[in-house]
């Protein structure tokens, strides 16, 4: 029977990581994933990208992760916020010294930057695909029997299965939790006038739509929120329609327009657990919380569950504490709670703001983006928010090891 430090029940985006970064300061560490790593690989696995913060690349980078995306990502310089194609829009720029505001990573790219850093990662065993079909959690740590017939004990379980986290409804963790009328359609777009490293979120009463720089010159990725019950139609119209009705959102500053990739669509919820931690328990990323994807938080968010995680039990362990010590759980729930959930409200108004139609609430929205505009306090947070620098940050975040 092996024993671990750290068992980690998912291996996506946000478990992966947390297992690199604790492998990394030599706590020995499990993952289990029952999704096959060629699958999630794949091309056509997940077309979708992510606005990775400064801070979350910081990240990146001191475990690892960030040799394997060089000329993989698209910095953000600019960020372009407006209410339809109306004047007043914000405009976030930084000045040049304070560097970029996140880089716009395809997804795939990152899972394989993951696994390849993985794949040399001491300390670290993947048990993938494979999953654990009998799990045993108390006060003297968790005992897990998993479908290839291994049984493995660790001293923490850590939950990053997604929204619909198993081992979180198993806890009996109750989750605050609704789902938004609308769903987010994906794809990559070819256009004739280049991006310049522009984030954009253009906003219509249906629903945002936004424009990320995907690749460095002429490739943006879209997620356009529509109504959930246009989205069947809307993903139904031929390449011809679609590509008309996204360049009437547009408004034609690209120039021609053309599909880069395959259009998916994902329906839009919100949840947040009550707690993140129970008996040798600890929950992040989706399993802990999930947000509306409005300004593209919900993957940093998750990195940020890490990050606190790992210098919480790494602190902890140095000390010669158990990674499942009650108090390092409580420290972690103390630390993450907070912050998870005020990003959560302050992202969900958002939705519910820019969610209301009519003629009044279009002006209130742009008489809002004048004012943020004009006050440099508000635009200095704004931009905070966006590199991932606010609140107290975990030190991975600022690049240092633990």
């Amino acid at each position: 029977m092996e024993h671990f430090d750290v068992v980690i029940l998912g291996g996506g985006l946000v478990g992966l990581t947390l297992g690199i970064a604790l492998s990394r300061h030599g706590v020995t560490t499990a993952v289990i994933d029952p999704a096959d790593p060629v699958d999630t690989t794949a091309a056509g696995f997940d077309g979708r990208v992510s606005a990775i913060s400064s801070t979350s690349f910081a990240m990146l980078s001191a475990i690892g992760v960030g040799q394997h995306l060089e000329g993989k990502g698209c910095p953000i310089d600019r960020i372009w916020v407006s209410d339809g194609l109306e004047p007043g829009a914000l405009d976030f720029a930084p000045d040049a010294d304070d560097g970029v505001m996140g880089t716009m990573v395809p997804n795939r790219d990152l899972r394989i930057a993951l696994a390849q850093t993985a794949a040399t990662a001491e300390n670290l065993t993947r048990f993938q695909p494979d999953r654990a079909t009998h799990v045993d959690r108390n006060e003297d740590g968790v005992t897990l029997t998993l479908a290839s017939g291994a049984t493995i004990q660790g001293a923490l379980l850590v939950a990053a299965e997604g929204r619909n986290s198993p081992t979180r409804e198993a806890a009996g963790i109750n989750t605050t939790r609704w789902q938004y009328k609308h769903s987010a359609m994906v794809t990559a777009i070819d256009h004739e006038v280049p991006h310049a490293n522009t984030a954009y979120e253009i906003f219509y009463a249906g629903g945002p739509f936004a424009l990320l720089p995907m690749l460095p010159g002429t490739r943006s990725a879209v997620v356009w929120t529509v109504p959930t019950q246009q989205a069947p139609a809307m993903m139904k119209l031929s390449e011809r329609a679609w590509l008309a009705e996204a360049q009437k959102r547009i408004g034609g500053f690209l120039g021609e327009i053309s599909l880069a990739g395959p259009r998916s669509s994902y329906p839009l919820g919100f949840h947040h657990a009550a707690r993140i931690t129970d008996t040798r328990l600890a929950l992040v990323g989706d399993s802990a919380h999930a947000i509306h994807p409005i300004a593209g938080q919900g993957l940093n968010l998750g990195f940020r569950d890490v990050a606190a995680l790992v210098e919480v039990l790494v602190d902890g362990m140095r000390l010669g504490l158990d990674p499942g010590d009650a108090q390092l759980l409580a420290r972690y729930q103390r630390w993450r709670g907070l912050d998870a959930m005020m990003t959560s409200v302050a992202m969900d108004g958002l939705v519910r703001l820019f969610d209301v139609p009519g003629r009044l609430p279009s002006l209130v929205r742009r008489a809002g983006l004048a004012a943020v505009q004009r006050t440099s306090l508000l635009k200095n947070r704004f931009m905070a928010e966006a590199r991932g620098q606010s609140g107290a940050l975990p030190r991975l975040l600022t690049g240092e090891m633990v």
